[in-house]
């Protein structure tokens, strides 16, 4: 299972990790684990490359762990990117009736 993970403040989403293998095939042939790392390193070289907010991300491939800290209150552009990330992901746990992906949310 995939577990996507977004750290709310206030409404605004300041960080998430996504994490673990959804094993509805064998690794490399997964097309949920394709699309979700496809969506979320997408965000994280789009936040990097179009905006100018500070932010810390995580990979740990073997693990299966992707993840951004905004270091400030994200732009709007990044709140913009981040946003459609978590609509890309609802739309893939839809799919599969979030049998291979869940998303949490957890405030600070």
């Amino acid at each position: 299972m995939i577990n996507a993970i977004f750290v709310k403040k206030s409404d605004n989403i300041i960080g998430f990790e996504v994490s673990g293998h959804s094993d509805y095939s064998e690794r490399g042939t997964d097309i949920y684990c394709a699309s979700v790392s496809a969506l979320v390193i997408n965000t994280i070289n789009s936040i990097e490359e179009f905006t100018d907010d500070e932010f810390e991300s995580f990979a740990d491939e073997e693990d299966g762990i992707l993840g951004l800290n905004f270091k400030s209150n994200p732009s709007e552009n990044s709140r913009l990117l981040v946003n459609s990330l978590e609509l890309g992901l609802k739309y893939i746990s839809d799919s599969c009736d979030g049998k291979y992906l869940k998303i949490k949310y957890k405030e600070v």
